[in-house]
């Protein structure tokens, strides 16, 4: 029998891919006595009409245990329907990268079997949390939170406060802040350092800045960071893993701090971040010689 008694299946996209997939884990899922749930997301797809669906209120309020599949894209939507409500979350990974996403398809059953009779390890990670000044909502992200001008080779200007401390004014492209889990998405891409899921830490990294001595910034996870944006014609954009992009009127003042809420993400026994940043990164890979004639 499954630890898991109600288990709900997520995507971000269905195609014929995702529904083979959702049909193998259902036949797993059955026979170790689970009852499954699909999302609301399998509605669009003609295939998986049969199949009734639930909206992610009715996911979030009976299951114990979400499964996405798809890659770290799905894995981050998924991330802020469920995790943000502490339900456990196990990851297929259809992707290119899966950081987030750990079990692929030729080892979907025997890996699913062991997760589901308790054969695996919790991993808690923080969201971070964003509040703008004027407007009441609250902003969740589980990499990153962007800041930047919204135009291609165009500066904006901003004072960066840490504890209500001030750090340092800067013009650039914008600014990145980011989890530990998001050290290896939009972070990394810009020059950032690679930060252990297991450490309590915020790295903060300037986007094109124009300064010869800028670096990134890791600090303690349990700071307030504040940026303030300077100039009246200082416009800026925000955006959260990606996803929602927000316009910022000038001069304006964005709070970012660690969520109370965290993501309870399953991994199957064994699974190993160096090797994931091994084979998905590259390293330790051989150095290709090639003949040119």
């Amino acid at each position: 029998m499954s630890k898991f008694k109600k288990v709900g299946l997520f995507t971000s996209s269905v195609d014929p891919e995702k529904i083979f997939i959702a049909k193998q884990i259902e036949e797993i899922l059955n026979s170790k006595g689970c009852e499954v749930l699909y999302d609301v997301t399998f509605r669009s797809n003609k295939r998986s009409s049969n199949k009734k669906t639930f909206s992610s209120k009715y996911l979030t309020k009976n299951c114990d245990l979400v499964i996405a599949i798809g890659g770290d894209g799905t894995m981050l939507s998924c991330s802020r329907l469920y995790g943000l409500q502490e339900i456990p979350i196990l990851g297929i990974n259809l992707g290119r990268l899966g950081f987030l996403t750990d079990i692929a398809p030729h080892e979907l059953t025997t890996k699913l079997q062991e997760v589901l009779s308790g054969q695996y390890t919790l991993d808690k990670r923080f969201f971070l949390e964003t509040t703008i000044k004027g407007d009441r909502k609250k902003y969740i992200a589980l990499n990153e939170v962007v800041i930047h001008s919204g135009a291609i080779a165009q500066l904006i200007e901003y004072d960066l406060f840490i504890d209500d401390v001030f750090v340092f004014r800067q013009k650039a492209d914008g600014i990145i802040i980011s989890s530990p889990t998001g050290s290896t998405a939009y972070s990394l891409s810009g020059g950032g350092p690679i930060v252990h899921p297991s450490l309590d830490a915020i790295s903060i990294m300037p986007m094109f800045p124009h300064s010869l001595s800028s670096s990134p910034l890791v600090i303690n996870a349990d700071s307030n960071i504040r940026i303030s944006t300077v100039g009246k014609k200082n416009k800026a954009s925000l955006s959260f893993d990606s996803h929602n992009s927000l316009n910022m009127p000038s001069e304006n003042e964005i709070n970012i701090s660690k969520s109370i809420s965290m993501l309870n993400l399953l991994h199957p026994i064994g699974h190993d971040f160096y090797d994931g940043c091994r084979n998905k990164l590259g390293w330790s890979s051989g150095i290709i010689t090639t003949n040119l004639k």
